[in-house]
């Protein structure tokens, strides 16, 4: 009964448009006042949950990914693959997931991969006759990968909040993230082989693909050396996010791209998502620890074990409850509210929590493309200038693409954990 209780406050509060931080947080602290609990726990909570080394990696993720978006890299990086495959049937939207894919590597963000290739995308499709909901569906799609593949904001706070490994989490993201990829380029090339609105490309002379894939290298180079300094056992996320910063503050500087109004502009974007996330993190410690304290993940894990022993029905109860909220809270938010309650029932059920978090994250991926808050929707809305239905009626089959990979996932857990836990 508490915990139906707590969860019906929970969904009031939202419903009411409490934001999300401080819905979960001053729940919290009622239950702990309620419970009753010295409420000096709850800054206590706080501290702890601000004290992390680990959670360094967001804040250096995203001033590097903002110093990039400033940098206009995103424009060289889409020209750099354009150069090599637009000439190819659905040339463009080849060239635009394989762009994503690789400023994913860089930023950890779907919100900064989808704003920095749609800015460039959007007006190149659109002029060579792409129709406008299919091209806003792609960049909306393409930036989900900036959540998959490493490194991945998500995967770091999934890794934190259930003290797994980091490094495992983002080796388990590359498979399913290349995976996408690979299904949303050939679904690009088949709508543009029966799309006669499709223009055809010239092929790129070998000196225009020399000159753009040097200005995309250094990128390119970037991404490598955050990427292999991790698995390499170099660095730590954290370590390799602030090398990161460094790295592409000193490229941006060298291209001539950086000047002092857009360091400031970059660093206080960054404040701003760093602030939102990381109160919505210290919310979701203080409910947190007042849930365990009622002891409601415990009880769930319990009455899903006692009444859902096969594991395919538990994952299928899980799916079904991530698409649900999806319509209603933003990835972020249903990472930290759920994972909680649900991680205790992995064990008992005999889930690797390593594949629990790549399927979770598909999922969450879903819910930033799907109506009425999906994210990426009002991204590609405001750089697109465009009605939230074109965009929403574009993005709608990448979505059942993104379901039918986590099906996949289910019935090939290889595809997340052979590259994880090695060949």
């Amino acid at each position: 009964m508490d915990a139906f209780i707590i969860i019906l406050a929970l969904l009031a509060l939202l419903l009411l448009r409490v934001p999300v931080a401080f819905a979960l947080g001053s729940l919290g602290v009622f239950l702990l006042w309620y419970f009753p609990l010295p409420l000096n726990a709850v800054p206590q909570r706080l501290y702890g949950t601000m004290d992390s080394f680990e959670l360094l990696a967001v804040p250096m993720f995203l001033l590097m990914s903002n110093i990039l978006l400033k940098a206009n890299v995103g424009r060289d990086l889409f020209a750099a693959v354009q150069s090599w495959v637009g000439h190819w049937p659905g040339g463009l939207g080849v060239a635009t997931i394989l762009s994503c894919g690789l400023f994913s590597a860089v930023s950890g963000s779907s919100v900064a991969t989808a704003a920095t290739i749609g800015t460039v995308a959007i007006p190149e499709m659109t002029k060579r006759g792409y129709q406008r909901p299919f091209v806003f569906g792609l960049l909306a799609a393409g930036g989900t990968l900036g959540i998959l593949i490493p490194p991945s904001i998500p995967l770091i706070l999934y890794g934190i909040i259930t003290e797994t490994s980091i490094p495992t989490l983002f080796l388990a993201g590359i498979g399913p993230g290349l995976f996408l990829a690979c299904v949303f380029i050939i679904y690009s090339m088949v709508y543009a082989r029966f799309n006669a609105s499709d223009i055809v490309i010239e092929k790129a002379d070998r000196a225009t693909r020399i000159r753009a894939s040097l200005l995309a290298l250094p990128t390119v180079g970037l991404a490598s050396a955050i990427i292999g300094s991790i698995y390499m056992g170099i660095a730590t996320p954290s370590e390799s996010a602030g090398v990161g910063f460094i790295l592409a503050l000193i490229i941006t500087t060298l291209m001539g791209r950086m000047t002092w109004q857009k360091l400031k502009d970059a660093t206080y974007d960054a404040m701003k998502t760093t602030t939102m996330i990381f109160l919505i993190v210290a919310g979701a410690k203080v409910f947190s620890y007042a849930i365990t304290l009622y002891q409601i993940p415990q009880s769930i894990s319990q009455m899903l074990t006692t009444n859902i022993s096969d594991p395919t029905l538990f994952m299928l109860a899980v799916g079904g409850v991530l698409l649900l909220i999806g319509f209603f809270l933003e990835s972020l938010s249903m990472l930290l509210i759920m994972v909680p309650v649900l991680f205790p029932a992995l064990s008992l059920m005999g889930i690797d929590p390593i594949w629990f978090g790549i399927f979770f994250v598909v999922l969450i991926e879903t819910a930033l493309i799907t109506p009425p808050v999906g994210l990426n929707l009002f991204i590609i809305q405001a750089v697109g200038k465009a009605r939230l239905e074109e965009v929403a009626k574009g993005a709608w089959p990448f979505a059942v693409m993104m379901l039918a990979t986590a099906v996949l996932l289910w019935f090939w857990q290889g595809l997340a954990l052979t590259i994880a836990y090695g060949f």
